[in-house]
């Protein structure tokens, strides 16, 4: 048998309970007990914090990524001084620009 699997014998356990009550008495086990479990309470408050935190990061992760990755020229307007609508040709060497 596994030696971890032996202490989940109730022999094993009454032992363990018998040597607690000797060695702290049997007063202070309540308050240990309590104590062990405000102390799991605190540790679950903890990770479910963390979860939410780690959550948050990777939204933003994501949405710091999709705005990286989106198409510059999708919010570009084509249309022209008029304001027609029509499409602009792009420039050429020899007109179009004022630097040209």
């Amino acid at each position: 048998m596994h030696p971890i699997l032996a202490l989940g014998s109730p022999e094993i356990i009454m032992i363990i309970i018998g040597l607690g009550v000797l060695l702290f008495g049997a007063e202070k086990l309540p308050k240990l007990a309590r104590s062990a479990g405000l102390a799991k309470k605190e540790f679950m408050v903890g990770q479910a914090e963390a979860d939410l935190a780690a959550a948050k990061a990777r939204e933003d992760a994501r949405v710091r990524a999709e705005e990286a990755s989106a198409d510059v020229m999708q919010n570009v307007s084509q249309n022209n001084a008029s304001g027609t609508g029509a499409d602009i040709p792009p420039p050429t060497r020899d007109k179009g620009t004022l630097s040209g």
